[in-house]
């Protein structure tokens, strides 16, 4: 039996209530997708000095590490990707909101309220712990593009990457060269991608995410060392203050008075964002870096990985070339935005060391031993590479000057942000103190253990 179609005839009134009601529904649409597009524009326009300093944590030394900790124990010490995001974000807001509220860097700090043999002690090691690490940055860098460029030769390419490195920071306008490194920064979503592609199994990955596990052997306590060393680092304490100097004078503030005056509650509370998100940003990657190495090479046994070059080609033959050209990617895009930021940290103290002119919004004939510094420090880097010293060991090097400076530059962190004298009402809360102190204790262990291991 045939089925019956009723049509129903609507009445022009009912045609023109539907009508209205598409047309309201089409408008409330339009303006939440206006909306979020406006509060995503919001959020990235406050994004800044944090962002870039979270990034550059995530240098081509950082993956490296990550990839040794992922090839040889899996997702055993995923854990440490959960435990260091507060460490770093606390001390970076502290350093922040150093340079905010007085209006000069942090070696500028240092020498108006400590003596002049810690300043120089402290800016001492700064510049040699990264001129190893820019060293290794760069060779890093070098073998990377050979990854994707076999032929080219590894001296001429170091080369090419150190003077791109030098120009661009000399002869970029600041404000121009601050948003190429925060745009920059967007290169570390490469290795999220490659740990997606690695199909992990979540349900693993979660657990050892939330569940602390130790071996207490030698090489495990050694490598926490160097996690903890490649992610609460000087340089970044050194950079984020004098950053966020650089920020003020670029809003016209450009004497300390001026600086200090118009801070408020919105100001302090960007600064957070920012900073947060930059540190949130280096320790997802870090967490996806450990996984895609914990899932795809500790099965296959390969459990030494010396570069991050050499982690992209032990990855290849198991995830393929979309993981491996990411890596490979990855590893460029990270040193140039952390070879800058390493040579910054080291002019920005040795000028305020010395009170010399400094500030990258400073042309090169303003500010001749600022920008010397910077120079001096890429190319002492670059020399390593022609020296025929082991990258690896130039990270130990490293990593021993970091253990020795990382303390006692937070101990000052934590001082100066708690003297009320010093930072008025913007001043720590006791717990941000004790969790300053916390920072500082864990340093002072790890910097132990690296001396300890180098001799």
């Amino acid at each position: 039996m045939a089925k019956k179609h009723i049509i129903r005839r609507f009445t022009q009134k009912e045609l023109i209530a539907i009508d209205s009601t598409l047309v309201k529904t089409v408008h409330v649409v339009e303006e939440t997708e206006v909306q979020t597009v406006k509060q995503t524009r919001k959020y990235w326009n406050v994004l800044g000095p944090g962002l870039t300093t979270g990034a550059s944590d995530d240098d081509p030394s950082g993956i490296a590490t990550y990839s040794q900790t992922g090839a040889q124990y899996g997702f055993q010490l995923l854990w440490l990707s959960v435990v260091t995001f507060p460490l770093m974000a606390i001390v970076q807001e502290m350093c922040a909101r150093i340079g905010i509220v007085t209006g000069r860097g942090l070696a500028g700090n240092i020498r108006a309220h400590f003596s002049r043999r810690v300043l120089y002690a402290c800016t001492l090691m700064l510049f040699a712990a990264n001129a190893f690490n820019i060293g290794a940055d760069l060779g890093a860098m070098a073998k990377g593009l050979q990854l994707l460029q076999p032929g080219w030769n590894f001296y001429v390419v170091v080369i090419g990457f150190a003077l791109m490195c030098v120009l661009l920071q000399i002869y970029l306008p600041y404000a121009r060269y601050a948003r190429f490194l925060k745009w920059l920064a967007l290169v570390l979503l490469a290795y999220v991608a490659a740990a997606i592609m690695a199909k992990l199994s979540w349900g693993t990955v979660l657990h050892h995410t939330i569940t602390p596990s130790i071996s207490w052997s030698k090489d495990q306590l050694l490598l926490i060392c160097a996690i903890l060393g490649t992610t609460i680092s000087p340089y970044l304490f050194f950079w984020q203050t004098s950053q966020e100097v650089e920020n003020e004078i670029l809003d016209g503030k450009t004497s300390i008075e001026s600086r200090k005056e118009k801070i408020s509650h919105h100001h302090i509370h960007e600064m957070r964002i920012d900073v947060w998100s930059g540190m949130l940003l280096s320790n997802i990657v870090m967490f996806f870096i450990i996984a895609a190495c914990g899932a795809i090479l500790f099965p296959q046994g390969i459990t030494h990985i010396q570069s991050a070059a050499q982690a992209a080609e032990a990855l290849r033959p198991f995830a393929g070339n979309a993981t491996y050209w990411l890596f490979a990617v990855g590893i460029i895009g990270t040193g140039l935005l952390a070879i800058p930021v390493l040579a910054g940290a080291s002019s920005y103290a040795a000028a305020e060391s010395f009170k010399w002119r400094e500030g990258l919004y400073r042309k090169f004939n303003q500010a001749h031993a600022f920008y010397g510094i910077l120079i001096l420090s890429v190319f002492v880097g670059l020399g390593i590479n022609f020296l025929g010293i082991d990258p690896i060991k130039a990270l130990i090097y490293s990593a021993v000057a970091n253990g020795i400076v990382a303390p006692l530059v937070l101990a000052l962190i934590v001082i100066i942000s708690s003297n009320h004298h010093i930072m008025g009402k913007w001043v720590n809360k006791k717990s941000t103190t004790w969790l300053g102190w916390v920072v500082t204790s864990v340093m002072v262990l790890a910097g132990a253990a690296a001396i300890w291991s180098f001799f």
